[in-house]
């Protein structure tokens, strides 16, 4: 069992069952899954770009990534029907909580003058939306083979009604939000 599981399951469940007053566990919020997106909108110049966003995408999440097509013709943005313009990746189970766990305790804070996370990432349904300017946060991308920094969508997943119930879930876990 991945560290970051373990503490939900011993810390974090009987923190929220106190404050929120859950007399089921099941009722308890967890996180179900994380998407990763990277969007790749200089793809449609060159398509190569998709494969390296794709591959690096792969290295950060342990898993491979899909790559994206556009859904319909954009004369402005010189897109056509069914080009590649992204990469995805749907983490859930033991790739989840080991993705968050290298996140929260190595990542974020190798971002320059990080001093939290946004708490306004919140859609009002308990997920949460991070986005991170570049991928050389994480280690496992070699920083001589980078052509151009790219930024990332991290979406979290939770099983909460609110985002109050949410942000305290992510906070126990142990996600640095921002203080106002």
């Amino acid at each position: 069992m991945s560290r970051l599981k373990d503490r939900y399951s011993k810390e974090v469940v009987p923190a929220l069952k106190k404050e929120f007053g859950y007399t089921n566990i099941m009722a308890v919020p967890k996180i179900t899954k994380v998407v990763i997106n990277m969007g790749l909108g200089e793809a449609t110049q060159n398509s190569k770009i998709v494969d390296t966003g794709a591959e690096e995408l792969g290295k950060i999440s342990g898993q491979k990534a899909a790559v994206t097509r556009s859904k319909k013709s954009i004369a402005q943005f010189k897109v056509r029907q069914n080009m590649p313009i992204g990469a995805m990746v749907t983490l859930r189970g033991q790739r989840m909580y080991d993705f968050l766990d290298r996140m929260i305790s190595i990542a974020l804070p190798r971002v320059r003058d990080f001093r939290g996370i946004s708490p306004r990432g919140f859609d009002g349904r308990g997920n949460y939306t991070l986005g991170l300017r570049d991928q050389l946060i994480f280690p496992e991308i070699d920083y001589l083979k980078v052509d151009k920094a790219r930024g990332m969508n991290i979406s979290v997943v939770t099983t909460a009604k609110s985002n109050e119930e949410a942000r305290r879930l992510l906070q126990l876990i142990g996600l640095p939000f921002r203080q106002n």
